[in-house]
């Protein structure tokens, strides 16, 4: 019960909440990251021919082989770094699944865990699950870059890891590479793992995408956690995957065998067939998406808001202040029922909800007339 009690005090999740309430008040809405247009078709016909070819059965536990081969493929393109595709990629219930199982099968009761905030709700809760206590460290506005001095001053005998998201949600930072060896110089210096959410990693639109798992010393200690949905629109398949090397995998594998066992079989072909899309179709995702973010930033700029140009992701993260609502909560709710627009508040991704008053966070992972609807909407707040 000690466990039912701690997980009682994140209550219902920002995102259900938002949702409704958008859906109730008509809202055109810019809250949960989730695109409103459907993934590519060649995708969708793989899963359907696995369906009516009669692959309907459990998968593998880690992963159906064709799978695994293209995530295997797929990571030693981007990286350079070749892994085994059977002992060292797992096949989970999206990135999701691949954080809860790699903190359920890697933290110890007590371990205390580094979270960076703004933070995706789950990694504190996943922390919480495994009986692990987050320590949290506060990336900084304007530019929200990684203090290492600000890292090591939580760092006590009783740390075991940290959480690391780049490029990052909400913030939409892509972390440079001064700042990726900062923190793998603490790993290594505090013999930390490092569990790497990466699900954006193909939406970059400045700087680069450094994984962690490349750095000197780093591929040992890393569980690098992506997924389908992000890069190919299809976020209610949940299909992800974690790549970690052995001794890290098993105990990943320990938490998955009981947390969903095995994914949906016929998805799992259909994403093989994603990943083997050549590089014209993640070019493509990045010219859509640039033009998208670059409409959503200079329309909320022109209106008011003071706006940190994501370098990634598909969000943006803007300051409220001027129009003079108390919190991000009030300001939300009035864009929801007055305005017609929902967003999310920001200061659910903080552990102190007052450091995310400030801010309000935007989705723009969604067609450009949404988005066009949306800003003519907010342009009755322009200053």
């Amino acid at each position: 019960m000690a466990t039912v009690r701690r997980l009682q005090q994140f209550g219902e999740t920002v995102f259900t909440g938002i949702t409704e309430l958008a859906r109730i008040h008509g809202a055109v809405d810019l809250g949960q990251g989730y695109p409103n247009f459907d993934g590519p078709e060649f995708v969708k016909d793989a899963a359907m021919d696995a369906i009516r070819a009669g692959r309907n059965q459990y998968a593998r536990m880690y992963g159906e082989r064709v799978l695994n081969e293209e995530i295997a493929r797929r990571f030693e393109k981007d990286t350079g770094i070749a892994v085994d595709p059977d002992a060292e990629i797992t096949v989970t219930s999206g990135c999701t699944e691949a954080l809860a199982s790699a903190c359920l099968g890697l933290i110890e009761a007590g371990d205390e865990v580094i979270v960076l905030e703004p933070f995706y709700d789950a990694y504190v809760v996943d922390t919480v699950l495994a009986s692990g206590v987050p320590r949290y460290v506060t990336l900084l506005p304007p530019e929200f870059r990684v203090d290492p001095d600000a890292i090591r001053r939580v760092i006590t005998d009783r740390t075991r890891a940290i959480i690391v998201n780049t490029p990052h949600n909400p913030t939409g930072r892509v972390f440079d590479r001064e700042e990726m060896q900062a923190i793998a110089d603490i790993c290594i210096e505090h013999d930390l793992i490092a569990i790497s959410d990466e699900v954006y990693e193909h939406m970059v639109y400045q700087g680069e995408h450094i994984s962690l798992a490349t750095l000197p010393g780093m591929w040992e200690r890393t569980v690098t956690c992506s997924s389908l949905g992000k890069t190919f629109s299809l976020t209610g398949w949940k299909i992800g995957w974690a790549i970690a090397p052995p001794p890290l995998t098993a105990g990943l594998r320990a938490a998955h065998q009981f947390v969903t066992y095995a994914i949906s079989t016929p998805l799992q072909y259909g994403a093989a067939t994603a990943l083997a899309a050549g590089d014209d179709y993640y070019h493509d995702l990045l010219v859509a998406y640039r033009e998208r973010r670059d409409v959503l930033v200079t329309g909320l700029v022109s209106i008011g808001f003071e706006v940190l140009e994501p370098q990634g992701a598909y969000f943006v993260y803007a300051d409220h202040t001027p129009f003079g609502f108390v919190d991000d909560v009030a300001f939300v709710e009035h864009l929801i029922r007055e305005i017609g627009v929902a967003a999310i508040p920001p200061s659910a991704f903080y552990h102190h909800a007052g450091d995310g008053a400030d801010f309000v966070r935007f989705s723009f992972c969604k067609g450009l007339p949404t988005l066009e609807a949306a800003l003519d909407r907010l342009g009755v707040l322009r200053l």
